[in-house]
């Protein structure tokens, strides 16, 4: 007797509460309808005062300032945001709030009930037939005081006879499965049963909360009935059934939850037969779906020639995860061509976006349709050269959920854009690793750069679309804009310098290293040129310009010392060297065309670092060319190697420190003067500590003689050239001579 007191004391709680609650809600209501009335009746006591005083005094006021007084009261202050776009989530969470004590206490009768009936079993008071009978009559009787309550408590009555009807459900699942009581069958039958008079309910009570719980058991009864024996053909009959039923009503009643949850249901359905089981069956009910969710996502635009978020969102994920599907059934099953459904698909959003553009309709639907059609035949041409599925599937989606976000302004789409971003990420790495173990791929027609190449063009096209969205809201960009953009930066050069480095993996190791040092001064090469295009910040672009140097520094010195090595060694042709000279095109247009315009010279080590790479690519430049050419091997190259440090390195850090002087002394730059002494100084050092007593007598005199040459030429030329600058700024400035004068 105790369970049954604590059920009904449960009832009775949750009811008043609940009486409770609604009353409270009213009463809001109305002190909310009263509050509203009296504001409205002292704007309108207002404003016929206005009016009286405006007719008094018409004669005195100029026409010019009643206009601009009545624009100023129509106006918006700049500090209230305008509402662009509802949050539609919002009635569900509210939903949820208002709601949440009911949910609980219905799911805890539930259990209670449960739990009475095996405490019932385990001491063996009823029988299998009387608990199921008890179960049943339990449900209906929870559904009947759902109907009695439904007039008053609408909300509340709902989710009521959700309950009953989840009783129903599992009192029929345990009938059949642990009773056996009847045959699958029949169970079938019985839960299809429950399933049908629970949508005619949620349908004449018209409760969208109800049909929810009429899909969760629907979709459910197979599992609760099933044996372990897949009967997949009649289960997506009855599941597409289901769907049409769910399509009906959500026309009717213009439920959208009732699609999201049918279509998250049927996907999992689909995906775990097509995992288990591909055959050529699941493609007819993939076509079922597609059709079904495809029209249902298109419901207001039949009705009223617009497109809903959800309604957007559904057409991406109908699309992709359809193709996704459909192209690995294909594949598993080695059937040609796999480019069948996303072309089809693509001709059907093709026939809408042609509608639009008929009518002259450039609106948010000529967007969609247009996206999702460029999409799906991008993807179509990409599955064409074998291209990976789920990596180019997923970084084309991405590309136009960013899209949409851009063209509607809904964040909805930058959410599922920030969220499917990273996983394109992980999936184009996991692609990457199959470099490791393929064999004689093809030059750029290969499976991984094919996908490699969706991904590059599609976060190429990402950058633009981000570029283009802060070019419009500054204050918006934030952090994980920045992230992205550098990210795609990252994964662009990855992709094209993975399947360099793949095709040169034959040759010495020296020799790839050199290649993608090269490439990568390149690559930031032609960043650095469309810096513009791509809107680089200042600092993105100082830190790329720093990195260049450093690049350059490293393919100078050493790694291609190592290709000089390699050559000696006859293992490697000596025209690969010729490579090397290719890195001074763009050192030289970047100095000229992006590092004297940028802000790269704010900071006094900038001249520094920059002196010192063109230093050593100078300085290594020639000690290698002098190397290769004068060498037979490697062991020769050693002595060669010491005679130019020894001898020519002198003369060139001398010629060097003469041209930093006259630029520092030209235009004016006084760390490039300092650069020029700290060289030359560096240069006496290393002449007079080491390597005059490394030198023979002939070679310590011509050293001495044109190392003096030089520094005389260039001391002379550092006096005219400072000569010829202050006669400029005499000429300038004539009043300042006559006070040298005078001074002295």
């Amino acid at each position: 007797m105790n369970e049954y007191l604590i059920i009904v004391l449960i009832i009775i709680v949750v009811l008043i509460f609940n009486n409770l609650s609604t009353k409270i809600r009213k009463l809001e209501k109305k002190v909310s309808d009263l509050t509203s009335a009296i504001h409205e009746t002292s704007q309108q006591s207002g404003v016929a005062q206005e009016e009286v005083s405006v007719e008094k005094t018409i004669p005195q006021t100029p026409p010019d300032e009643i206009l601009s007084t009545k624009k100023a009261a129509y106006t918006l202050p700049e500090d209230i945001p305008f509402q662009t776009q509802k949050d539609w989530l919002g009635p569900v969470f509210d939903f949820l709030k208002q709601n949440a004590l009911t949910i609980i206490g219905i799911f805890t009768l539930v259990l209670g009930i449960g739990y009475f009936v095996k405490y019932a079993i385990d001491k063996n008071w009823i029988g299998e037939t009387a608990r199921t009978a008890i179960g049943l009559c339990t449900g209906l009787g929870i559904i009947l005081t759902g109907h009695f309550l439904r007039k008053n408590y609408a909300t509340f009555a709902s989710i009521i006879t959700g309950g009953g009807i989840a009783v129903l459900y599992f009192t029929a699942t345990i009938a059949f499965r642990e009773y056996h009581l009847f045959t699958q069958n029949t169970a079938f039958l019985i839960t299809t049963l429950i399933t049908a008079v629970s949508i005619a309910l949620s349908y004449y009570y018209k409760s969208e909360v109800l049909i929810i719980f009429s899909l969760l058991g629907g979709f459910s009864a197979p599992l609760m009935i099933s044996t372990g024996q897949s009967n997949y053909l009649f289960l997506f009959i009855y599941i597409s059934l289901l769907n049409i039923g769910m399509l009906a009503t959500a026309f009717l009643q213009h439920w959208r939850s009732v699609g999201w949850t049918a279509f998250i249901f049927t996907s999992l359905y689909l995906f775990s037969w097509t995992t288990e089981k591909p055959e050529l069956l699941c493609i007819v009910f993939y076509m079922i779906s597609y059709i079904i969710f495809y029209i249902f996502a298109l419901q207001d635009y039949f009705k009223k020639n617009t497109l809903q978020i959800s309604g957007i969102l559904m057409l991406a994920l109908i699309n992709f995860s359809s193709i996704t599907g459909l192209v690995y059934i294909f594949n598993e099953l080695k059937y040609e061509p796999v480019i069948v459904f996303p072309a089809t698909f693509a001709l059907i959003n093709a026939l809408f976006f042609f509608r639009e553009y008929g009518k002259k309709n450039f609106g948010t639907a000529y967007s969609v349709f247009a996206g999702i059609t460029v999409s799906l035949i991008t993807i179509a041409i990409a599955l064409q050269f074998k291209a990976h599925l789920m990596t180019s599937v997923w970084a084309v989606e991405a590309t136009l959920l960013l899209f949409i976000w851009k063209k509607t302004g809904h964040t909805i789409f930058k959410n599922c854009f920030y969220v499917l971003f990273p996983l394109v990420i992980i999936a184009q790495i996991i692609t990457w690793t199959e470099y490791m173990n393929a064999q004689n791929l093809s030059i750029i027609f290969n499976p991984v750069f094919l996908t490699s190449l969706v991904t590059i063009i599609s976060m190429v096209i990402n950058l633009f679309l981000l570029k283009g969205t802060q070019n419009h809201q500054k204050q918006s960009s934030s952090l994980p804009e920045e992230l992205i953009t550098v990210t795609s930066y990252g994964m662009i050069y990855i992709a094209l310098v993975s399947e360099m480095i793949y095709h040169l993996s034959r040759m010495p190791w020296e020799a790839v290293v050199n290649a993608g040092l090269l490439f990568s001064i390149y690559y930031i090469f032609i960043v650095l040129l469309f810096r513009k295009k791509l809107d680089i910040s200042p600092t993105l672009q100082t830190g790329l310009i720093y990195l260049f140097l450093l690049l350059l520094i490293v393919n100078s010195s050493i790694s291609t010392l190592s290709v000089v090595m390699i050559i000696l060694s006859k293992k490697l042709q000596a025209g690969f060297y010729l490579l090397h000279f290719l890195q001074w095109i763009p050192f030289i247009y970047i100095y000229v065309n992006v590092i004297l315009s940028s802000d790269f010279h704010k900071t006094k080590i900038s001249y520094w670092i920059f002196a010192l790479t063109l230093i050593i690519a100078v300085s290594c430049g020639l000690h290698h060319s002098y190397v290769l050419v004068a060498a037979r091997d490697v062991p020769h190259s050693y002595p060669i190697r010491e005679h130019f440090n020894i001898l020519y390195l002198p003369i060139i850090w001398t010629l060097l420190a003469s041209i930093f002087m006259y630029v520092g002394l030209k235009k004016d730059i006084q760390e490039y003067n300092k650069i020029g002494f700290v060289l030359i100084g560096i240069m006496v050092l290393k002449l007079y500590a080491h390597d005059v007593w490394q030198m023979d007598n002939i070679s310590r005199v011509i050293a001495f003689i044109l190392l003096g040459v030089i520094l005389l030429v260039s001391s002379f030329t550092f006096q005219r050239l400072k000569n010829i600058i202050r006669n400029m700024v005499d000429k300038k400035d004539p009043h300042k001579e006559e006070t040298d004068l005078s001074s002295d």
